[in-house]
């Protein structure tokens, strides 16, 4: 993923992942109508729109400055006072005290010398009954042979999510139809987990 641009422009319209939808609906059906959640590269928006559109405060975070342009052009006025972008790398983040973090696709781009100081600092942030929700990439995906990448065994993710109530946790792992320009084999974890 080099032409973070382009790739905003393509996926553009496209629905919150199944990941955030799962914890905002267990969120619901506890009663929790709105708090304050951070989205972890947010890149273009889908789930910060998503987030917003149901009633929660945003700390959006993204380290491409053309990410922000991207999503502020399609936030409504009035829900515009509920939206901090904060651009930042993982090394510099800090997560504010918070309900939810969400981490769409994000955590595999994170540099494995710096991802446990920052699962940390996730961890730390989530208030008990909070949640988190996002991926994790197995060592066997495509990417893993990547410099720079963070990857997981599933006893690695189950390490991670001690002291949380693992709420899903489906394993995926597909190849891309061979027509497409650089095509890769996932193999990735969907998550949440509520904090204990």
């Amino acid at each position: 993923m080099e032409d973070w641009p382009g790739y905003f422009e393509s996926v553009l319209g496209k629905g919150a992942r199944e990941t955030l939808l799962a914890a905002l609906d267990s969120f619901a059906k506890e009663g929790f109508a709105e708090g304050l959640s951070v989205d972890i590269a947010a890149r273009e928006g889908r789930d910060t729109l998503e987030l917003l559109r149901q009633g929660w405060r945003v700390v959006a975070t993204d380290n491409h400055p053309d990410a922000f342009s991207f999503l502020w052009s399609r936030v409504p006025e009035a829900l515009k006072p509920r939206l901090t972008a904060v651009e930042v790398d993982f090394v510099e983040m800090q997560v504010p005290d918070c309900d939810l973090v969400n981490a769409s696709f994000a955590l595999p781009f994170c540099k494995p010398e710096v991802f446990p100081e920052l699962w940390d600092r996730i961890v730390a942030a989530i208030r008990p009954g909070g949640r988190f929700s996002g991926q994790f990439f197995w060592d066997r995906d495509s990417w893993a042979s990547l410099p720079g990448r963070t990857h997981h065994s599933r006893e690695d993710v189950l390490s991670l999510l001690d002291g949380f109530e693992i709420e899903v946790m489906n394993e995926e792992e597909r190849d891309d139809p061979p027509e497409l320009r650089s095509p890769k084999h996932w193999q990735l974890f969907h998550v949440v987990a509520k904090k204990r």
